[in-house]
């Protein structure tokens, strides 16, 4: 074997290796951070390339401390505007089977949501959503007809974006897990 083909080799085994250990670190954090099923709704990035995920913009339940207003008229002249509702930063955690936005000091780290009604109540909606990656022959799971919502079960990371496992649907009250392969 020549010197050019035994670095070629070792070159690949040190990328595969790379690879390995990502995906094991992403496995041992699926095992080991709490997960739990967030209410979702489709982002479309409108490009004309974007592969095949969906983008989704998670909701969570407003924890104690967590002050977010909703977007509210601006009268400027004869006009009236809609002011968008300021971000703030939160920290997210798992209570209760439900992820919870908390507020926080460390701008740095932080995930920004903002204000949303729903269903009569505020809710803190994140403003960068999540990608999940689907198979080339499903169908695109966010188009959903009248009375279901969509759903995506995640893993919390100590810091950062949670990362979405699965999808699901939530029709009459009851949550079923989509099998999208």
């Amino acid at each position: 074997m020549n010197r050019t083909v035994g670095k070629g080799l070792l070159l690949a085994i040190v990328h595969v290796a790379m690879v390995a250990s990502l995906g094991a670190k992403l496995l041992i954090d699926r095992a080991e951070y709490p997960r739990v099923w967030a209410r979702a709704a489709p982002v479309d990035p409108n490009l004309p390339i974007r592969g095949r995920y969906v983008r989704l913009r998670l909701e969570a339940a407003v924890g104690p401390g967590l002050e977010l207003s909703l977007p509210g008229p601006v009268a400027s002249g004869t006009r009236t505007f809609t002011q968008p509702a300021p971000s703030r930063p939160v920290v997210l955690s798992a209570e209760d089977g439900a992820l919870v936005a908390r507020p926080t000091s460390q701008e740095m780290d932080a995930l920004l949501a903002h204000a949303r009604q729903r269903d009569g109540r505020i809710v803190a909606e994140l403003e960068t959503p999540v990608a999940y990656f689907i198979p080339e022959n499903a169908p695109d799971p966010s188009r959903r007809p009248d009375g279901e919502e969509l759903w995506v079960e995640v893993t919390i990371p100590p810091h950062g974006a949670p990362r979405p496992i699965r999808i699901g649907v939530k029709k009459g009250g009851i949550l079923t897990a989509l099998d999208l392969r």
